[in-house]
């Protein structure tokens, strides 16, 4: 849905029952003045019946619509997913009275169009574009779904009718060589003096952790003397030294891959909150803010950090019945059920401190150490369902991610 010149117009959309379900592709108006509804019926041909497509209003009154999802019954209790790519505008003819009167168009925009994918996210950017974030792409295997997870964004300019990716500039090549020059004269000072202290505060981000095989575990990380945000207000040397500390940090923070997140788009900023990505076969939701200026595209900004504790992890419905089932055909199933939560209980306090790595250990003696601590850990996160051999480089991965950067949990 979208607010277009006085009126909320809805397309598309799914109802679906315990047996069957069915897509939309009629367009609804929601008039703000006389507060009534009508149906419209554009001419030409639309889009076919979809839900989970986005809808964004151009600066001339009209409604591009873009992308979305929808399934169809190949036989009995098997259905056909359809991710669409195409994009569609919603035309207003006429003026005045004549404004009930609109028309379909299929565009076919050039450029690099963004990959297949679903649950991502849209905003009016400046400049006459729109902008997507992030989104899923679901990979069937066997019996199973793996969602491929997004970050990226793409613009698409209304005027020229083209997509292309965002690039992040990064720091300017002079503000990193200025920041050598510094290295090197405290260097050849032989002292400490000249570097400048850290800023107050660490700041927490999630860490991504990626296996061979593509599995994300993600994990807290705290970077001691992160660069944070001064006061506008101060000098401009005092900004360009902020920034050059914040490009001395290595990996630049971003949101981490997601779909369904929140976006919007103010004063030439983009706003990035919530959502969801999958860990095996859970799903985490998210709860953190990210900020980036649209003009500039230098870097994203963490204005509220997610919280692991905060985080609700959901388990398939297939996997609550099972449990559920297990529980109720087990004698004394309460006391099992009380003993269960307990060593859930027991696993969230062991998962708050890693082991830490001792003075002068070596990443092999630490791997060979912890082990088994990591592996439970990836195992509680991946569900007893992961193959062993994916919970193994998973566990790996998440060592080694601790060996060479120590996390701080509370």
């Amino acid at each position: 849905m979208v607010a277009c010149k006085r009126q909320l117009i809805i397309f598309g959309g799914f109802h679906e029952s315990a047996r069957d379900f069915i897509y939309y592709n009629d367009v609804y108006t929601f008039n703000l003045d006389s507060f009534t509804w009508s149906k419209l019926a554009p001419a030409g041909m639309g889009p076919a019946p979809r839900s989970g497509c986005q809808m964004i209003p151009t600066p001339e009154g009209n409604i591009i619509i873009y992308g979305g999802y929808s399934k169809q019954r190949i036989k009995k209790d098997v259905d056909k997913g359809t991710l669409h790519t195409d994009m569609f505008l919603l035309k207003a003819e006429g003026t005045g009275k004549e404004e009930d009167r609109w028309s379909w168009s299929r565009l076919s925009p050039s450029g690099v169009k963004p990959s297949p994918r679903s649950g991502f996210a849209v905003a009016a950017a400046p400049n006459n574009r729109c902008l997507l974030f992030g989104g899923v792409q679901d990979e069937e295997e066997e019996e199973s779904i793996e969602g491929d997870f997004f970050n990226d964004i793409y613009f698409y300019d209304i005027g020229k009718n083209r997509w292309f990716p965002a690039q992040l500039k990064g720091p300017k090549s002079e503000r990193r060589k200025r920041r050598r020059g510094r290295q090197a004269e405290a260097e050849a000072a032989g002292g400490e003096e000249l570097r400048l202290p850290p800023p107050q505060g660490p700041l927490e981000i999630v860490k991504e952790v990626v296996a061979e095989d593509g599995t994300v575990m993600t994990i807290k990380q705290v970077i001691p003397g992160a660069a944070e945000d001064k006061d506008r207000s101060g000098s401009e040397e005092e900004e360009e030294e902020e920034e050059e500390e914040g490009g001395a940090l290595g990996q630049p923070v971003e949101p981490c891959p997601r779909s369904s997140a929140m976006v919007a788009v103010k004063h030439g900023v983009l706003y990035v909150y919530g959502g969801m990505f999958e860990v095996g076969d859970r799903q985490v939701t998210l709860s953190d803010l990210h900020s980036i200026d649209l003009h500039r595209m230098d870097q994203w900004k963490v204005l509220l950090e997610m919280d692991p504790k905060t985080q609700e992890w959901l388990e398939e419905s297939e996997s609550d019945e099972e449990e559920d089932d297990d529980v109720e055909g087990a004698e004394g199933g309460e006391e099992e059920e009380e003993e269960s939560s307990e060593e859930e209980s027991e696993d969230e306090e062991g998962e708050q401190q890693h082991p830490a790595v001792q003075p002068g250990e070596a990443q092999a003696q630490y791997l060979a150490r912890t082990e088994q601590y990591w592996l439970g850990l990836a195992r509680s996160h991946m569900g007893p369902e992961a193959k062993d051999k994916k919970v193994l480089k998973v566990a790996h991965a998440m060592a080694k991610t601790f060996y060479e950067d120590p996390i701080q949990t509370s």
